[in-house]
């Protein structure tokens, strides 16, 4: 298949390209902004009508949720803009579309997992540019997925867990929120679901994350087990950690959707952190 991949250097999409590469089944076509700056319409329309891909892939956001409350333009173009030219676009050619989405479109306020029909309603600007995108997708074209999914962190780029070995390095103490309940989720794993659900015409939403849930602290608590540091983490309140944006307090997406339509269900976040641990920590012992 031929495929074309936005924000291929990015942390989902790097590992995304490593996973499909790995089929040996599809002709990639990677940009990044330098190559397709997707917000520019006649930049997209041209290049995709030159390329004519049978599958766009965007990776492509400005994940900066802080970021997003004061570079409002930025965040709505690259976040809503964005996806709805790919969109536009894609239909003309008759290409099918993948964007990925995030468990902030919900307001966080539920007690049980979200499942795709749940009243959106987010609180924060990030999560409004990523809703405004999936209805741009939908009201320009039919052929989508739209794979919303959650804490995510992987090998290339900045994440939770890097943060974490990286503070443990200068302190003896570090304070983690124990108040916000969410599904972490390995790229890698998140990057072999999408290579399943590419090869059929199952449109739609989907949530798709690693299965089980815990708050920022355990994860924390997980992280350095697994690391063997012998730190102390004092677990603390959202409100006792302000930050420019909301955070949703439960955003765990529940995965029965996409299990009932024939996927197979992505293993517990600890087993995938295991994994990501171990290689992480041999790469650093090499370096």
């Amino acid at each position: 298949m031929k495929i074309l991949i936005t924000g291929y250097k990015g942390m989902l999409g790097s590992d995304l390209v490593e996973t499909l590469k790995n089929e040996n089944k599809h002709d990639l076509i990677l940009t990044d902004v330098e190559n397709l700056d997707i917000t520019n319409f006649n930049q997209v329309d041209k290049f995709l009508k030159k390329e004519t891909p049978e599958l766009i892939i965007n990776v492509a956001a400005y994940t900066d949720v802080d970021g997003c409350e004061t570079n409002r333009n930025l965040a709505f173009n690259v976040n809503s803009i964005g996806p709805k030219n790919l969109a536009i676009v894609s239909n003309e050619i008759n290409a099918k579309i993948l964007h990925i989405s995030t468990d902030y479109v919900f307001s966080g306020d539920s007690l049980k997992p979200y499942h795709e029909d749940d009243e959106t309603d987010p609180n924060s600007y990030y999560g409004e540019t990523k809703l405004q995108a999936e209805l741009f997708i939908k009201e320009n074209t039919d052929n989508y997925f739209i794979i919303r999914t959650a804490w995510l962190y992987g090998f290339n780029g900045k994440n939770f867990v890097k943060t974490m070995l990286q503070l443990s390095k200068t302190n003896d103490k570090i304070m983690v929120v124990n108040d916000q309940h969410g599904s972490p989720t390995f790229t890698k794993d998140l990057s072999m679901a999408i290579s399943e659900i590419i090869k059929t015409d199952k449109y739609g939403i989907y949530h798709v994350t690693n299965s089980d849930n815990c708050t920022w602290y355990e994860f924390a608590k997980e992280i350095f087990e697994l690391a063997n540091i012998n730190i102390n983490i004092v677990p603390v309140t959202t409100e006792e950690y302000p930050t420019p944006a909301k955070r949703p307090s439960y955003s765990v997406l529940s995965n029965e959707k996409w299990e009932n339509t024939g996927f197979k269900s992505l293993r517990s976040y600890k087993n995938a952190l295991k994994n990501y641990m171990k290689i992480e920590l041999e790469t650093k012992h090499k370096d």
